[in-house]
């Protein structure tokens, strides 16, 4: 669906849900939101809720004969977009039909603990056939995206294997987000249900691995590659594509041949360095937004550089005006990603502390389950991960001493990119960052929102295997 909301300039085809997000009644007052949440209250949160989202299950067709059962937001998947003003009070409720205790996770944003949606913190959970009322002040301003924050465990129907998940985009206070004709947002996403299994892996002699999570279908938007509607646009268009890695714990390459993508933003935070790249790398709960200059007129495949993924449904067309005719689809001829790209080549401020942090995993042998540590120590024995003080800089020193990859998500901060590859950089800033196998990358974050704060492999499996802790403050 395209909306003319600048006449003659800009677009929006909002690839991420069709349904808006109804309005409707309040259900508890700031003063019921504890102290963390002082701050939002004095900023007048309203009193009635402003936007509802509804967690229910749906049925939802990703091609023909491919119906997905799965539990969504609003009816629909991906759910519709959230759209908030960056330091204007928000209260959105929630009414939880889906069947089990659930909650949602604001991803991106600076929230006190119990409004963060995540139970480690102490958000509520809210129970089946409850609802509940998040009201808070959004910042910052970006790319951010709301999720299920449930465990799912071996229930592969669950959580962010689920359909529960969607674009919140929170507008700046002032200026222009950026110059484009038309916004796109496309969310990745692997399904369970029929189209996803949990296997052994073997790569080597005893222990074997252990249960993997395998898919078999794919979607980036709402429908597998071919069967939706294709992104349309003009030639000489500066088309904003917004997006989202919405996989349980799959990573996402994505290229549109013949096209370069400038990469203005990461987790929705301004990139230091606006580098042109051929291949967009996100790892789980990764986020870009990268313009693209529509320059090479025909019908392309914008999808995964993997064949296997690409087959599975990982793809969207893109069709220029008044061209038409099948699909093309080119392997790019440099897939390379690095983080420094986009960052300064500079040394960043020395921190107050420094904390290392090394992830391993205990293989969980044929039919079992892998465990992940954290220094030794698998979730819930992480808690306290470490404890820091208020206003200090702290450098975390990872090290993924693990042949899997894992996407470290940090909640309720921002953190810096230190040194990535061995080299020191600076400027990057970001939420959650990819670390491949058996790799080491060094990350700075200030202590500037008070409360427990959760820390995290994004992979759901991984979570729930373990591979988590909780960061306290004094």
């Amino acid at each position: 669906m395209v909306h003319d909301f600048i006449p003659g300039r800009r677009r929006f085809l909002e690839s991420a849900g069709k349904a808006g997000l109804a309005l409707a009644g309040g259900a508890m007052t700031p003063a019921a939101l504890g102290p963390a949440s002082r701050a939002n209250a004095r900023t007048k949160i309203p009193q009635e809720a402003e936007h509802t989202i509804r967690i229910a299950p749906i049925s939802h067709e990703i091609a023909p004969g491919k119906v997905i059962r799965t539990t969504a937001y609003n009816g629909s998947v991906p759910g519709a977009v959230l759209r908030l003003q960056e330091g204007q009070p928000a209260r959105i409720k929630v009414v939880n039909e889906s069947g089990y205790p659930n909650l949602i996770h604001w991803h991106g944003l600076h929230l006190p603990p119990e409004q963060d949606g995540t139970a480690e913190e102490g958000s509520p959970i809210i129970q089946p056939g409850k609802s509940l009322t998040y009201a808070f002040t959004p910042k910052p301003a970006g790319t951010r995206w709301y999720h299920s924050h449930a465990m799912a465990m071996t229930d592969l129907s669950k959580s962010t294997y689920s359909g529960e998940y969607g674009f919140l985009i929170v507008d700046p206070a002032a200026g222009d987000p950026g110059r484009y004709d038309l916004e796109v947002m496309l969310a990745s996403h692997t399904w369970s249900g029929e189209w996803v299994s949990i296997q052994d892996m073997h790569y080597g002699p005893p222990p074997d691995n252990g249960l993997e999570v395998m898919y078999h279908a794919a979607t980036l938007g709402e429908r597998m590659l071919g069967h939706g509607e294709p992104v349309r646009v003009r030639q000489g268009e500066r088309v904003l594509f917004r997006i989202l890695n919405a996989n349980a714990s799959m990573s996402l390459s994505l290229a549109l041949p013949g096209h370069r993508f400038q990469v203005i933003a990461l987790d929705g935070n301004p990139v230091p360095t606006r580098a042109s790249v051929e291949v967009l790398k996100l790892d789980v709960g990764e986020r870009a937004d990268a313009v693209v200059v529509m320059n090479n007129p025909g019908v392309w495949v914008l999808g995964s550089t993997h064949d296997d993924d690409r087959n599975m449904g990982m793809g969207i067309i893109v069709e220029y005006a008044d061209r038409r005719g099948e699909p093309q689809w080119i392997s790019p001829q440099n897939a390379a990603w690095n983080y420094a790209a986009f960052a300064r080549d500079d040394t960043a401020p020395s921190p107050n502390e420094t904390i290392s942090l090394r992830f391993e995993k205990i293989p969980g042998g044929r039919g079992g389950y892998n465990r992940w540590l954290i220094n030794g120590k698998s979730w819930p024995y992480t808690d306290p991960l470490f404890t820091v003080k208020e206003d200090q800089r702290y450098r975390l020193v990872l090290d993924n001493y693990s042949g899997d990859e894992h996407p470290v998500h940090l909640h309720r901060h921002t953190f810096e990119v230190t040194k990535v590859g061995g080299a020191a950089v600076s400027g990057l800033m970001k939420d959650t960052i990819s670390m491949p196998r058996f790799s080491q990358a060094e990350i700075d974050f200030i202590a500037d929102n008070p409360g427990p704060t959760f820390f995290h492999c994004h992979h759901q499996d991984h979570m729930d295997e373990g591979f988590a802790g909780l960061i306290t403050y004094l």
